[in-house]
């Protein structure tokens, strides 16, 4: 589902400083994975954090993209995953459940789960409030397309 199809503030309670979603709420998707509605400035109006839910079914992958601008943690919590990145995809790290990912702003990089049996679910924090609106796709000649 894309987020013209979800109303993204009708799980959210309070707002009074404070702000819930119960259970991850409904779920979308991005460039092959799988969001569960999490937090950003489209439903909690948050200036500089978002945060949901990740996953990348058996044998998928995220396309190569740049995260224009902004920071992103990761938290594993299953599966295993490979992120080819740098200039050209050159480089290569492999994680698993339990494993912390920091990736800088404007780092390309591409995103594989390594299973064909297992999703790979990740908790996903961004310096950025929009989510993925500012997140371009990369080529494998080293260009942002």
């Amino acid at each position: 589902m894309s987020d013209e199809t979800i109303d993204l503030s009708r799980d959210v309670e309070g707002h009074d400083g404070i702000s819930v979603i119960r259970g991850g709420g409904a779920v979308r998707g991005w460039n092959g994975i799988k969001y569960k509605v999490g937090m950003s400035a489209k439903n909690v109006g948050s200036t500089k954090l978002s945060m949901n839910v990740a996953m990348i079914p058996p044998g998928g992958v995220a396309k190569a993209h740049i995260h224009v601008g902004f920071e992103l943690m990761l938290y594993i919590l299953e599966g295993k995953v490979r992120h080819e990145y740098g200039a050209g995809l050159t480089k290569v790290v492999e994680n698993q459940a339990g494993d912390f990912i920091y990736i800088e702003a404007d780092v390309p990089h591409e995103v594989f789960n390594m299973s064909d049996t297992e999703p790979v679910v990740a908790v996903v924090a961004r310096s950025d409030a929009s989510e993925w609106e500012n997140i371009i796709p990369y080529d494998w000649n080293g260009n942002a397309v």
